[in-house]
């Protein structure tokens, strides 16, 4: 049994905080991303995952020292250094003659490769090379991707998913207008992807909304799709499973309109009128022979006392 198939028990309550934060959750924690360097990647690849590494922070795990592993032929490595790290994404990078400027992306489901691609970088321009001011670390970017490929083909489905995956950040409950200004552009078209980063610059514009400007800032890419290792439908299907507890609970008798609203149905008994308590008031008090006449009787007379 591997050393991390075991249960461990916790000796310390630094220990039992450590794995309560690996345990599964209903709200999982957002995914990290590892970024492993080949035996023999270039300075090429060394600065795409520098890059990828700096757009990607505090969320990424950058291995500095080379690691000799093929991701296609032998995945253990990958899987030894996900459960060690608590990572789900990872970006390999490697360089030989065959396959020069290599990166191979891809996700884990249960500490297991899910999915895997393979790009190759044709083209780079690395965040040092563009002399523009740069967003903040942790921003969580605008996602946008052009061309046909993306919805037609099912590589091109997979891998635009798995960006998505990669790039997306935390889940966020509100989004400032401020707080947009980071966006990541990816296009498919004549069998390449072309990765981009812009900043968005708000200008005045005489009125309330303001005038939005991109101003290219890097990394840029220009990829090539090679080799892919996708999972099953099956797999693929119980991957995006969600918990019961996530799912919204039905409740009767309530509608929405195409504008949002709500519309509930109550269902009642007839309500007697006659029997509603109104507020008592003596211009509203019923006199003795409104009673009797309302009993269907004569009201007894007093006897007088001697």
């Amino acid at each position: 049994m591997d050393a991390l198939d075991r249960v461990v028990k916790p000796k310390t309550k630094r220990a039992k905080r450590f794995l309560e934060k690996r345990e599964p959750k209903l709200n999982e924690n957002t995914k990290n991303a590892m970024l492993i360097k080949g035996g023999n990647a270039n300075l090429t690849v060394t600065e795409v995952l520098k890059d990828i590494y700096a757009v990607k922070k505090p969320f990424a795990v950058l291995y500095k020292r080379k690691n000799i592993t093929r991701p296609f032929e032998d995945q253990t490595s990958l899987e030894f250094f996900s459960k060690k790290s608590d990572c789900s994404l990872f970006l390999f990078g490697s360089h030989n003659k065959k396959r020069p400027n290599n990166l191979i992306i891809g996700r884990m489901f249960d500490y297991h490769v899910l999915d895997m691609i393979e790009l190759g970088v044709e083209k780079f321009v690395a965040l040092k090379d563009i002399k523009n001011s740069k967003c903040p670390e942790g921003t969580k970017p605008m996602l946008i991707f052009a061309g046909d490929m993306f919805d037609v083909n099912e590589e091109y489905r997979r891998l635009k998913s798995l960006l998505i995956d990669f790039f997306r950040g935390p889940t966020v409950p509100n989004i400032r207008l401020a707080g947009l200004e980071y966006v990541l552009h990816f296009t498919a078209v004549d069998g390449k992807i072309y990765m981009r980063s812009y900043k968005v610059l708000l200008k005045k514009s005489g009125c309330k909304i303001p005038r939005i400007e991109l101003e290219e800032m890097g990394p840029s890419l220009d990829l090539v799709m090679r080799r892919t290792h996708l999972a099953s439908d099956d797999l693929y299907k119980l991957s995006l499973k969600q918990p019961k507890g996530l799912k919204p609970k039905k409740k009767k008798n309530i509608s929405h309109d195409v504008f949002g609203t709500t519309y509930g149905r109550i269902h009642m008994q007839k309500q007697d009128l006659s029997k509603l308590q109104t507020r008592k008031m003596k211009g509203l008090k019923k006199r003795p022979a409104e009673k009797s006449a309302q009993d269907g009787g004569a009201a007894p007379k007093k006897s007088k006392s001697a």
